[in-house]
């Protein structure tokens, strides 16, 4: 190899890491559609490949082998995790994923401040601050990720709270701090061993008390951060794409955090910092009793009825229905129902569930219907089948200034002349407020598994025969 080889590869690692942003950025643009999302994740993915065999022509890179065999590890434990997890653990994967990317950052973050204290030359300061930053960022995000992880998978309960707890967290958060300042002066080893176990410690502490019904804004908080800390990393260790990733990661994440944010009415301090999303209910007593419906009825009530919508929630992807639902759908079509699916920005586990579980049963994109676009056309609508959904169309939102869940946008499904739930019991929802809608005058609960209710609708409608 001529001495020029190393610098010729180096200008072929630096503009293949621009061809990787340019893909990244493309990429990231086309999945804000869900019918060019697909194709979105295969550009970004060709960024990523690229921008990972790239790094292999880096100028004095060492250690090849055991980056080789780290690649085939984490490709070949994606590739069978990513094959068998069920749609409806979606959402754990998600915080899993996400969770070792800000690891990831930390434990790079990690090597190189313990490098940068062996050497004798100390690093500039700015890259000393954003090593430290990012570790801390990744470190908060792995810890907190596991904790959001056990809490969706149902290994931990919802919340864990105990008096004083904010104070311990932001005494956690000034130890840390104080701790990053010291290893940036210092650079001891013993310090930055502190420093990452009281990162980790903040990142559990900060996770325990937030509710299950925050989940989907605190994913993609954990998300943004891991964006950041990847973007720091990435200055220190001076690799373009890695900055340029993790910015778009992280601005990308922070803009859907203030929008989940926004669809519950609540703050990114109020996630973090309040108590809700436990146990609890509306200060408001609910009037009245639930009134139970069976199939048939239900069958020829949306049979004859010129608008349904359908109003798919979490209770859909835990008894994985959504084809069922579909199928629905279909027979409600041929009969010449004008048929929409209305989706809550929060609805599910995480950002975007319930379109996924839709897409994947072939519900074709044009039937779907956003929150803002949807309320309108309830007082219109014959038949509201809500299934599964709970939280996000009860009324106590609009009505009761005491409730935890007052002034988040909802569904106006209690706007709807008939209203049918389908759900497997009479327990609240994941926020633990009790839901008004159950009782309204027109509403009626169909109770059972999703999949089986639904089936049974598809049974019952071909009984009826033809159309209108």
């Amino acid at each position: 190899m001529t001495p020029a080889m190393p610098e010729i590869f180096g200008w072929i690692a630096a503009a293949s890491y621009f061809i990787a942003a340019t893909l990244f950025l493309l990429g990231l643009q086309r999945m804000a559609s869900p019918v060019t999302a697909r194709s979105g994740i295969h550009w970004a993915g060709a960024g990523m490949l690229l921008a990972t065999l790239a790094t292999f022509l880096l100028p004095g890179l060492g250690n090849i082998a055991l980056i080789v065999v780290a690649l085939v590890i984490g490709v070949g434990l994606a590739w069978v995790s990513g094959k068998r997890v069920a749609i409806t653990d979606m959402p754990q994967m998600v915080a899993l994923y996400n969770g070792m990317g800000g690891g990831s950052a930390a434990a790079i973050g990690a090597v190189e401040l313990l490098r940068f204290s062996a050497d004798a030359a100390a690093p500039p300061m700015i890259t000393l601050v954003l090593g430290v930053v990012g570790a801390l960022i990744g470190a908060v995000s792995l810890a907190g990720s596991i904790i959001a992880w056990a809490k969706l998978d149902g290994r931990m309960d919802k919340r864990y709270t105990f008096p004083g707890q904010q104070v311990v967290n932001l005494a956690l958060f000034a130890l840390a701090v104080v701790l990053g300042g010291i290893v940036v002066s210092s650079l001891g080893v013993p310090m930055i061993l502190a420093f990452f176990a009281v990162a980790l410690v903040l990142g559990v502490a900060m996770t325990l008390p937030i509710g299950g019904a925050d989940m989907p804004v605190v994913i993609s908080l954990y998300n943004a951060l891991t964006g950041l800390a990847v973007a720091f990393e990435g200055y220190v260790l001076g690799n373009q794409a890695l900055i340029v990733a993790g910015m778009m990661v992280g601005a990308a994440g922070m803009l859907l955090t203030r929008l989940m944010a926004k669809a519950m009415n609540r703050s990114i301090k109020s996630v973090l910092f309040s108590n809700f999303g436990g146990t609890g209910g509306a200060a408001q007593e609910i009037a009245g009793a639930q009134k139970p419906i069976e199939a048939g009825d239900v069958a020829a009530m949306m049979a004859y009825a010129e608008r349904v919508v359908i109003v798919p929630g979490y209770g859909m992807a835990v008894a994985q229905a959504q084809h069922k639902v579909w199928e629905l759908a279909q027979k409600l079509i041929e009969r010449g129902v004008r048929v929409k699916f209305a989706i809550h920005p929060v609805a599910g586990r995480m950002p975007g569930h319930m379109n996924v579980l839709l897409a994947e049963a072939g519900v074709p994109y044009d039937l779907i219907a956003d929150m803002d676009d949807i309320n309108p056309e309830f007082p219109n609508t014959d038949v509201a089948l809500v299934i599964g959904a709970n939280d996000v169309v009860n009324p106590v939102a609009r009505t009761d200034p005491s409730s935890p869940i007052y002034g988040m946008p909802i569904l106006d499904v209690v706007n709807a002349r008939h209203v049918v739930v389908i759900k497997r019991g009479k327990g609240t929802g994941f926020a633990g407020i009790e839901n008004a809608l159950f009782y309204a005058d027109n509403t009626r609960m169909l109770y059972g598994d999703g999949a089986e209710m639904a089936g049974a609708l598809v049974s019952e409608l071909k009984a009826l025969g033809g159309g209108h």
